[in-house]
């Protein structure tokens, strides 16, 4: 079994599946999965786990996402990008680029988001755009979403490219929808390239058809689980970790200099023993994950 992570560079037209069901085959397993979905429309940063790392999926799916976008003006779409039917069309006139400038402004920040009706957000159960292709009508509620940077790179009227740095859960259609809203001349998405997903950059990624003259066995292009997690990391000898590995709670005197609070991980040798959890006033560390590559041994 392999484990680790690898960072695939999303070529437009695949969805997220058929990245993961590309890599399966050529590493030899099912164990894989992605961390992130990515429209087919869109390309760029799609970070897979393999085999153990799909328990890191939790915490490394909720870190802050980069995108690069452009959005058109002047059509407004069923789906809020390119690939949906057209709804409405405006013929100007443009704002001018301080105009354009301040409506973005004011999506700058925490602000409250409506995903677009054609999304993978579960509505009683069911994701939404499966109710939407049925014709139904997709009413979602609102959520709160941060746009810490929104930068206008280009503008030639109707059409504007934009950069933002934002939460994850954003929607960069619902954005562009939004903004056309904003300016009254109807807006969608026309392309979009995802450039950091938490700890993971485009400059890491591989393309998808650069896989098949690599080595399956011991890719070294893998992103090492202790690696990718950012999280304050303790060294412990075998004992230690096969301790963890079969259910031993550790106390804190155990692993010196654990902070008060928060996220820690067990390493052995520089393999990924454990997540364990501090807890203020708590003796002993809560184990959250274990991992077979530094306990097994």
């Amino acid at each position: 079994m392999i484990d680790g992570l690898l960072v695939i560079d999303k070529p437009e037209g695949l969805t997220s599946h058929d990245v993961v069901q590309r890599v399966r085959r050529w590493v030899g397993q099912r164990r894989v999965g992605h961390l992130g979905t990515l429209d087919p429309l869109a390309t760029g940063v799609l970070p897979l786990a393999l085999g153990e790392a799909t328990k890191l999926s939790q915490l490394l799916t909720h870190g802050r996402k980069s995108y690069r976008g452009v959005i058109q003006l002047g059509v407004e779409t069923r789906t809020y990008d390119r690939e949906g039917e057209t709804v409405a069309t405006t013929t100007g006139p443009w704002p001018d680029a301080e105009a354009l400038k301040d409506a973005l402004k004011q999506f700058q920040g925490e602000i409250q988001q409506v995903p677009p009706p054609y999304s993978a957000v579960k509505l009683d159960g069911e994701a939404a755009y499966r109710r939407a292709r049925r014709g139904e009508t997709v009413e979602l509620e609102p959520r709160k979403v941060t746009l810490y940077r929104v930068e206008l790179l280009r503008y030639d009227a109707p059409a504007l490219e934009i950069e933002v740095e934002c939460s994850a859960g954003t929607y960069l259609r619902s954005l562009a929808h939004d903004l056309g809203q904003d300016l009254k001349t109807g807006g969608h998405l026309t392309a979009l390239c995802r450039t950091q997903s938490g700890p993971f950059f485009l400059r890491q990624a591989l393309a998808l058809d650069d896989l098949d003259g690599l080595d399956a066995k011991d890719p070294q292009e893998l992103i090492p689980m202790a690696a990718a997690t950012g999280l304050p990391t303790f060294e412990v000898d075998a004992r230690t970790a096969r301790r963890v590995g079969q259910g031993a709670q550790l106390g804190r005197h155990e692993v010196r200099g654990v902070p008060a609070e928060g996220l820690i991980q067990l390493v052995h040798q520089g393999r990924l023993a454990a997540l364990l959890q501090a807890t203020p006033g708590v003796p002993q560390l809560r184990t959250n994950r274990v991992f077979l590559e530094g306990t097994k041994s």
